[in-house]
């Protein structure tokens, strides 16, 4: 807990040590119920329901309005991983293949690529197939 506490104070996060009252729901507009308490965070979302304001109730996918999804991001390349609640464990180490697997230097590649696309010649459609092979190799598999 101590861990969470010092996080909360560096983002300026507001910490309420007392039991779930449906006045900490005045003035917001997205909430979180994360309690050790099943009940608690049902609660919660019914009085979200009724407020018009968007919950996620973690762990449970049924009462989310959105999901947490991980973001895997490179400079300009960003990566959304979701499973619709269903397994946050699997993106999870989606997250990780994928921070491990792209290199550090992909977004020069990327520059590159926008400053090429710049130069070609012809209507959307010759572009995009002008682009398209060019950037086939960043796929093909290598045979052994």
């Amino acid at each position: 807990m101590p861990e969470l506490i010092e996080l909360a104070q560096k983002h300026d996060v507001n910490i309420i040590k007392s039991a779930y009252d449906i006045r900490f729901l005045e003035g917001k507009q997205l909430v979180i119920a994360a309690t050790d308490n099943v009940e608690v965070n049902i609660e919660v979302y019914k009085d979200c329901k009724k407020k018009n304001i968007l919950v996620n109730v973690a762990d449970n996918p049924p009462y989310c309005d959105f999901y947490m999804g991980g973001i895997v991001t490179k400079g300009n390349v960003k990566i959304a991983i979701s499973t619709n609640g269903k397994s946050p464990t699997t993106a999870k180490r989606l997250r990780q293949f994928f921070e491990d697997v792209l290199p550090e230097n992909i977004d020069d590649l990327v520059k590159n690529l926008n400053e090429y696309r710049k130069t070609i010649k012809g209507d959307f459609e010759e572009k995009v197939e002008t682009l398209n092979e060019f950037t086939k190799g960043l796929i093909e598999k290598k045979e052994s």
